[in-house]
């Protein structure tokens, strides 16, 4: 607990991770904008962003399930990659689905209380109240809502212009720029400033390190050591050797 009385990520992410269903409940709402940032990156793609959204949200609850508090990362960093691998592995997904007894049973639940829940208050219910309602966990929730999604045609148009088919881009892995984007961008995020701002100098408008150094007033040797410490803690973040 912090002087404020505020409790701190890390230490909800352990109640979380010892079975407290109230301390993994808010770490969902805490990093919600995260997951909608991420899904804005895959929007235009002709799939809804609702879709989106809830395969985001599972990847932040497995995030919030395999974070070890103890990696010297921060949360948002870790869950990134698995926001975007779920969003991945769903956009991905370009054949039949075969739907299992189980889950179409779900999806049935899901469906009624559904219907009932927007009758009675006129909106459409969060996966949230979905899985409280139904007595799901999340994760069967978001399963039951998307095997009723429909499947894409290969022949039908890849975008707005129609005139490429989705078999026309099938294998061309856009994604994986978006990945880096992101991830590097919240590395940068968790630099101390001092740090983030060499790496921005060297790697994004091309400074030497005669330059940097001249202006810090030290070696262009020391600069070089900085610049090595820096970079193999970034890497030592995003989980690289």
């Amino acid at each position: 607990m912090s002087a404020d009385g505020n409790e701190s990520s890390r230490d909800k992410l352990i109640r979380a991770r010892n079975g407290d269903a109230a301390a993994r409940e808010e770490l969902v709402r805490e990093n919600l904008g995260l997951v909608k940032y991420i899904v804005k990156r895959f929007l235009n793609r002709g799939v809804e962003y609702e879709d989106l959204f809830q395969y985001g949200c599972l990847g932040l609850l497995k995030a919030i399930d395999r974070f070890d508090p103890d990696y010297p990362v921060q949360f948002s960093t870790y869950a990134v990659p698995l926001v975007m691998g779920e969003i991945r592995r769903f956009l991905r997904d370009d054949g039949p689905v075969h739907v299992s007894r189980t889950i179409r049973e779900h999806a049935r639940t899901v469906a009624a209380f559904s219907e009932a829940f927007t009758q009675r208050e006129k909106r459409a219910p969060g996966i949230g109240e979905i899985a409280e309602g139904t007595g799901l966990s999340r994760e069967d929730a978001l399963l039951a809502l998307n095997s009723t999604r429909r499947v894409r045609s290969l022949s039908e148009p890849s975008g707005q212009e129609g005139d490429l088919r989705l078999m026309d881009v099938l294998g061309r892995d856009t994604m994986a720029a978006v990945d880096r984007s992101l991830t590097l961008n919240k590395l940068l995020n968790d630099l101390p400033p001092e740090d983030r701002a060499l790496i921005v100098r060297r790697y994004f408008k091309a400074h030497t390190q005669t330059q940097i150094a001249r202006d810090m007033g030290i070696s262009q040797v020391q600069v070089s050591r900085l610049e090595s410490r820096i970079l193999k803690r970034m890497r030592m973040m995003a989980g690289q050797s």
